[in-house]
């Protein structure tokens, strides 16, 4: 069988806009939440997420100018733009640029979006209502569909394999991963970039989670402390915003072209919960069955997990079923495995989530240093495997799982160890 090596890796982060830097400010346990910029709060339940900071490029700042052209950007939403910087950073660092048709050819794109340009959408459904439909832009549509990073980040390069993108809520960028990886597996294609972005803090974002009772509310006054995995205080998650891209090849052909190969996609599972549209399956069997089908795919036994980047929302009801289905997998090594939520930093950037945590387990791998989870101060009696609490720990790490569960009870979970040829 074919095996899928990881060669790119590319991040935007409410930390910073490298993998580098987002990396490194993890392990100090900082947190990118803070009170929202971008619209006036008055009003709103939830006055705080994890944004993006824009900038000048330094100081871990973003700037779009780095990534795309000003007068590009005015066509795009902030979705689109994230996750082109993401995937320029992961194309970089793999060094595959292809010149000849063939290469091109056999180069696809899957990056997906949980909502896409939600932001562009509400302004422009208010721009319809004062200024009337004549008024719209004509790059309205191409600069919010979901579809639309893949198409850009393949038009910017000239990839022409495989090229769609994948909508599954929270666990859109971990589908975007299995299925990039899978195409390469069956032969489809030989490099596949992949990942997910998301730009959902927005005046209807916010309004919207707070109206379904998902996002954390009791925090305004230390929004840094308000994101809390496993925590008996916490009360729902962080909104943020971000990408995070690879670049996935075929073994033989990244060894071909000596290039360095950061990590090895071991396997993937995806279940559905076929239970409530919202809320996780309180028995945790869905989640457990896409851990189960992925170490199944790696055709390693469980006790050679190392490490987990826990979905970890921060939602009373989540965090417990996904403890419940790690016990269900795993047994006894349950309490031997090394789990965190890198959540706890970056907030929960819906679709982005899992190509940012997948990209966290390749450094996890590379630094054998498991990442904390910050906040965790009286950890839930429900909550009781090692969930890393609040400082990094130096353990030998060699296989990983990230976790991705969404809302329409969509699960999906990627193994990805260190390279051995």
């Amino acid at each position: 069988m074919r095996r899928v090596v990881v060669t790119g890796l590319g991040m935007v982060s409410p930390l910073s806009s490298t993998v580098d830097g987002t990396w490194t400010k993890i392990l100090e346990g900082c947190s990118g939440a803070n009170k929202i910029t971008r619209f006036n709060t008055d009003g709103y339940t939830t006055d705080y997420a994890c944004e993006i900071k824009f900038g000048d490029g330094a100081n871990d700042t973003f700037n779009p100018d780095d990534w795309m052209e000003p007068k590009d950007q005015r066509k795009v939403d902030y979705f689109i733009l994230y996750g082109v910087a993401a995937a320029e950073q992961a194309i970089k660092d793999s060094g595959w640029m292809p010149s000849t048709d063939n290469g091109k050819n056999r180069t696809g794109v899957i990056i997906g979006s949980g909502i896409g340009g939600l932001g562009s959408i509400a302004q422009t459904a208010i721009q319809i209502n004062e200024k009337g439909p004549r008024r719209v832009s004509p790059f309205f549509i191409p600069g919010a569909l979901i579809n639309l990073i893949s198409g850009q980040v393949s038009i910017r390069y000239g990839f022409k394999g495989p090229n769609h993108a994948v909508s599954t809520a929270c666990s859109t960028g971990a589908h975007s991963i299995g299925d990039a990886t899978r195409l390469i597996i069956n032969g489809d294609a030989d490099v596949m970039i992949a990942g997910g972005s998301e730009s959902p803090i927005t005046q209807i974002g916010i309004a919207g989670f707070n109206a379904c009772r998902a996002l954390s509310t009791k925090f305004s006054d230390d929004p840094i402390c308000a994101s809390r995995p496993y925590d008996k205080d916490r009360d729902g998650f962080v909104l943020a915003e971000g990408a995070g891209v690879m670049v996935f090849e075929e073994m033989e052909h990244a060894l071909a072209r000596n290039a360095t190969i950061h990590g090895e996609v071991l396997g993937f599972g995806a279940t559905g919960d076929a239970g409530h549209i919202t809320q996780p399956a309180e028995n945790g069997e869905g989640a457990a069955e896409a851990m189960r089908l992925a170490i199944l795919d790696s055709g390693l036994e469980p006790e050679k997990v190392d490490y987990i980047n826990a979905h970890g929302t921060s939602t009373p009801l989540g965090d417990k079923a996904e403890t419940v289905a790690l016990k269900k997998v795993f047994g006894d090594h349950a309490y031997k495995l090394s789990v965190s939520s890198t959540k706890s930093m970056l907030g929960h950037s819906l679709g982005a989530s899992g190509g940012i945590e997948a990209v966290l387990c390749v450094k996890a791998i590379q630094d054998n240093l498991v990442p904390p989870t910050a906040n965790l101060e009286t950890p839930d009696p429900d909550c009781d495997l090692d969930y890393t609490p609040n400082e990094p720990k130096s353990r030998e790490i060699n296989v990983t799982m990230s976790n991705s569960f969404g809302f329409g009870g969509h699960n999906a979970s990627i193994m990805i160890g260190r390279f051995t040829p």
